[in-house]
This record gives C-alpha cells, sequence and structure tokens, in this order.
C-alpha cells in the first residue's frame, strides 16, 4: 500500500478527472501552505537544537551548485530537442532547475515513515535549492535580448523578491523558531505545526491532485514532447541529488529528499519569477510540465520507489 498521504493526492487527482464539485477553498490552501512551509521549517530547527548538529556549509555549497548545473543540462534538451523557443526554454529550464516544496513535503514524510535518519540542516536544501536555476535562466535570457529595446528586469529585484517571499520567509523563520526553542519552547503549538504535519500535507496533496486534473484534462497532445520529457525528466535528475547525497555521505533520508528536490519542479517560486521577468514565455506549458506531469510522476512513482530502494 502507498504511503496514507500519496492516497490523498491520488483521491483528488481521480476527484478531478471524474469533474467532481470537490474543491478546497482558496484561503484554506493558503492557510494549508502556510502551516506546511512553516511546519517543514520547524521540525528541520528541531533537528538542530540541541543535537551537535552542525550546518555543513561546505555540503551546502555543494548542493547549491546543482540549482545551477541542472539548467544548464536542460535547456538544450528543452530547445532542440523538446523544440521550445528560446523564451519558453528559459522558463522551463528554470522552473526544473528551481524545486517543489510539495515533492520535498512528500519526501521527507516517506523517509520518517520508513524511519531513514535526515540531517539536522535538510531543510535547508529546500531553500538553498529554490533560487539559483531562476536567476541563472533569467540572466541568460536578458542577455540574449540585451540588443532589444525593452528595459531587462533587474536581477537584484528578483534576488529581492525571491528572497521576500512567503515560501522562503516561513521556511528559514521556521528553522530559527525551531532551533532555538526546542521541543520544550514549541510543545503549545506541537499539535498543529509538527504532530499534524501529516494531516497537513494530505489536505495539501489533495488539492495538487485537484490541480493536476485541471491541468491535464484533456490532455494537451500538441506539447507531447514537452509532456514526455516531464515524465522522464524526473527519473535522471534525480540521480544527481542521490549521487551528490551518497558522496558526501548524507543520512539516508537527507539522500532521498535530495534526489527528489532535484528530480523537481517548482510551481510556486518559478512562475512568479518568469511571469514577472519573461513577458513572452508560456507559463501554462511550464505548469503542465511541473506540475501537471512531473509532480505526480514523482509522488506517485518515482518517490515510492526511491524510499524502498533506500530502506532496502
Amino acid at each position: 500500500m502507498p504511503d496514507i498521504v500519496i492516497a490523498f493526492f491520488a483521491l483528488g487527482l481521480i476527484a478531478g478527472v471524474l469533474k467532481s464539485d470537490l474543491k478546497v477553498p482558496a484561503s484554506v490552501y493558503d492557510i494549508l501552505t502556510i502551516l506546511l512551509m512553516l511546519s517543514i521549517g520547524i521540525k528541520g530547527g528541531l533537528s538542530l537544537h540541541g543535537s551537535g548538529d552542525s550546518i555543513q556549509l561546505s555540503h551546502l555549497g555543494l548542493i547549491a551548485l546543482l540549482g545551477i548545473i541542472i539548467p544548464i543540462l536542460v535547456y538544450p534538451i528543452l530547445s532542440r530537442v523538446v523544440q521550445l523557443n528560446s523564451e519558453n526554454a528559459a522558463s522551463i529550464a528554470a522552473h526544473y532547475g528551481s524545486v517543489s516544496a510539495g515533492t520535498f513535503a512528500v519526501a521527507w514524510a516517506l523517509a520518517e515513515t520508513a524511519g531513514l535518519p535526515l540531517a539536522g540542516d535538510t531543510t535547508l536544501y529546500l531553500v538553498i535549492l529554490e533560487l539559483p536555476a531562476i536567476i541563472l535562466m533569467l540572466a541568460f535570457y536578458q542577455h540574449r535580448q540585451q540588443q532589444q529595446s525593452t528595459e531587462p528586469t533587474s536581477l537584484w529585484s528578483v534576488w529581492v523578491e525571491a528572497l521576500t517571499s512567503r515560501g522562503v520567509i516561513l521556511l528559514l523563520g521556521g528553522v530559527i523558531i525551531g532551533a532555538l526553542y526546542g521541543p520544550k519552547g514549541l510543545a503549545p503549538i506541537e499539535g498543529i505545526v509538527i504532530d499534524g504535519f501529516k494531516v497537513l500535507l494530505a489536505l495539501f496533496l489533495l488539492e495538487m491532485g485537484l490541480c493536476t486534473a485541471r491541468i491535464c484534462t484533456p490532455l494537451p497532445l500538441q506539447h507531447w514532447r514537452l509532456i514526455l520529457f516531464a515524465a522522464l525528466a524526473p527519473f535522471a535528475l534525480s540521480w544527481l541529488g542521490i549521487g551528490l547525497g551518497l558522496w558526501l555521505e548524507l543520512p539516508l533520508g537527507s539522500v532521498l529528499v535530495l534526489g527528489a528536490l532535484t528530480a523537481s519542479a517548482s510551481y510556486i517560486a518559478a512562475p512568479a519569477a518568469i511571469r514577472a521577468a519573461i513577458k513572452k514565455a508560456d507559463i501554462g506549458m511550464a505548469m503542465l510540465a511541473s506540475l501537471g506531469v512531473t509532480f505526480p510522476v514523482n509522488v506517485l512513482i518515482q518517490l515510492p520507489l526511491l524510499t524502498k530502494w533506500l530502506s532496502g
């Protein structure tokens, strides 16, 4: 049987395909997102509190490099094989170099269920991998467009917007709070943000299943090259994270999370940044690939297989 949180994603997907009137109100979804990001940050901070674990800056630096390597590898494939124009190739390369918070949460939950150990700074993988690919692809696109008369978007403004985004603030804030207060200090709220983590994730994935169904129904077969790329890319990209994690001798739970992150594609941070900076990019195509195809492939197939292998 799959993990219970994956069953909720499947339920949302089935309900969406069947055109059910089931829906998660936007206000409820916003609350779920806030609580889930805060919960992830706090759980990571608790791992650092009084445990003797230190943040491995050298490890984090190498992990951050993956956010640069992945879009460099992916862009030529999107441009030449998938046959996208420069705007959409840069956009989707940024989405795949960045990461999915939802995929991270699922990988974390699977690691805990399987009893795979997690390093104290694992939450920081999500934070440091979210931005480099977006910045790199925007800089690359601006370089190619510098002869045009339109004024390019400032990379500084992109950095400021990204670093002050809701997800980054909640994750880093949660890490700091968890590390400072520890289990005793967080006892009054542990029922929601700690013990309730899987409940929050299950409801979040229910909405993600509904979103996936909306994007993929009907399946836009005219984009079959992009759909094929989005279905196969996770299986190749995950090994960049797994390989680095094993080489760094990270705990197996952290290896699973890192592999899940490199296999994922952003559907929150990247669309917002790309929409503002690359006006001609089709965000619908990026969402089709990242949320419509890659996310369910990871949640339903890739992550359960990796968890079983690492639990071996």
